[in-house]
This record gives C-alpha cells, structure tokens and sequence, in this order.
C-alpha cells in the first residue's frame, strides 16, 4: 500500500463541480446559471432535481470538494488531488 488518506464527508465532493458551483456563486449568479450548468456537466438528474440543487447550493454553497469523479469511467473515483493534499488542506489528512 503506497498512500493511506482520510477525507472528511464535508471534502468528498467532485472538485471541478464544486470548483464551478462555488465560482457561480461567487459570481453573483442565480438558480438559472447553476441548472445550466448541472445540465452542461450532463449529471443524471432531470430539470425539476436541477433546481432543486441550484435551490441547495444557493443557500448554503458547497465546500470545495476534492476528489474526481469520472462519468466517462462510469462514475469511478479518482485519488490523485487528495494524494497531492493531504495535510494542506483541512478535512485531507495522511494516515500513517
């Protein structure tokens, strides 16, 4: 075994998902940016969930996620981020 990590629930998100939400947010947009860009990501929930979630993710945005998830590899995890991490950022820790 090469690498044992702890992530915390809050830090499990996809990056690049939370990464956009946050900017959108942060960005002053509105439920409407938020569907569009659920529905740009192609994740399988239909328009009445997206608003759902922008709904969500307006009131209380999301922390940044650090994990990728890959729908291309049928939704597999992918390490690397939190590898390069751990240690740096709160809720990424290196278990010895």
């Amino acid at each position: 075994m090469m690498h044992t990590i702890f992530v915390d629930k809050s830090r499990t998100a996809d990056f690049q998902m939370t990464r956009g939400l946050r900017q959108i947010v942060e960005n002053d947009g509105n439920e409407d940016d938020i569907v569009a860009f659920i529905q740009d990501k192609n994740l399988p929930v239909d328009e009445i969930e997206a608003r759902n979630i922008a709904e969500a993710v307006l009131k209380e945005p999301p922390l940044q996620g650090y994990l990728t998830i890959s729908n291309a590899l049928q939704w597999r995890l992918q390490y690397g981020r939190v590898i390069t991490q751990a240690g740096a950022v709160n809720g990424i820790q290196r278990v010895r």
